[in-house]
């Protein structure tokens, strides 16, 4: 008996994701993954709601779970979903890491360049473009620098500066990228804000680079709108994360409905998987399968990403 040969779907970079989503006025959820529950509670939201999907990697997570692991664990979730999905490393701080994730397959990067001087940011991501490009890889790019903590990014708030759109149409221009992540008032972290303040982001600025650059796709790092029920449920099963304050999800959707193609989504996963957990401990002491509070920790996961797909992204039926 001959045996059935199974095909399946490779993972794709992000041009054909962006240009669709560019032209019907949504975006692709970025979201950061370092374990298997979080990999399947994103899927498993993007496979019900028919939603392409960015899955993003850190640095730190590359390290942590290594990075024939996570490569592995989503090229699962491409087979079992059969969905288009983009594997990605969220800020590459240098040319030798975009390299090593490209020649392991990763099929889009993001190359920081933000925190040196504008000469030295074209000159690596042009580096960086070159080498993807030949291997039919992507590559964001950024100009000007958030605040906020999260992994390998850590810029206090005196140092952040807003993306100065007299310079975005000469880096993109010059270095070849094919999205760029701009400083628009997002922050890194759970902590963006302190009470009292109102978020604002500057639309001023992201409709300067659309005029400048019909058509491109904008990124927005530091994205999460920590949201406030699972903030609730950490402060009450034994966390301490008062005041935890998020970017206002109609200006998100505001953002996808422009030129924001991306939006990258962390700190909202973190703390929905960590509420779970929390939850699950206080309400079952005796419990000490892994599975039994990791998998309530995934069902929040799952929760948190339909919600974004419906209520933020605009990605559903997409895919």
């Amino acid at each position: 008996m001959k045996k059935q040969e199974v095909r399946i779907m490779p993972l794709v970079n992000t041009t054909e994701m962006f240009k669709k989503a560019y032209e019907g006025g949504y975006a692709i959820g970025a979201f950061n993954v370092n374990n298997m529950e979080i990999v399947q509670g994103i899927v498993d939201a993007c496979k019900e709601l028919n939603s392409p999907v960015i899955l993003q990697v850190s640095g730190s997570a590359r390290k942590y779970a290594r990075h024939a692991y996570l490569y592995n664990m989503v090229q699962a979730a491409v087979e079992e979903t059969g969905l288009p999905i983009a594997l990605h490393l969220d800020h590459g701080s240098s040319f030798e890491l975009c390299k090593d994730c490209i020649d392991g397959g990763f099929t889009s990067v993001m190359i920081d360049g933000s925190h040196l001087p504008y000469e030295e940011n074209v000159a690596v991501t042009k580096k960086v473009v070159e080498y993807a490009h030949a291997r039919g890889v992507t590559v964001e790019g950024e100009l000007g620098q958030l605040a906020g903590v999260e992994d390998e990014v850590s810029v206090e708030a005196d140092k952040a500066n807003y993306t100065d759109p007299d310079q975005v149409q000469d880096f993109v221009t010059r270095t070849g990228v094919d999205s760029l992540a701009i400083a628009i008032g997002t922050s890194h972290g759970a902590f963006k804000f302190k009470p009292g303040q109102k978020p604002q982001l500057r639309f001023d600025i992201l409709q300067e680079v659309m005029d400048r650059l019909p058509g491109f796709p904008i990124v927005l790092h530091g994205a999460s709108s920590v949201m406030p029920e699972y903030v609730a449920d950490v402060n009450k099963f034994g966390g301490q994360m008062a005041d935890a304050i998020g970017i206002p999800e109609d200006m998100l959707r505001k953002a996808a409905s422009m030129a924001v193609c991306k939006i990258n989504v962390d700190s909202d996963l973190r703390l929905a998987m960590t509420a779970g957990i929390r939850k699950h401990f206080a309400e079952n002491p005796t419990h000490f399968d892994p599975r039994q509070y990791l998998g309530e920790g995934r069902d929040n996961i799952t929760k948190v990403v339909k919600h974004k797909i419906e209520d933020v992204l605009g990605s559903a039926n997409r895919a």
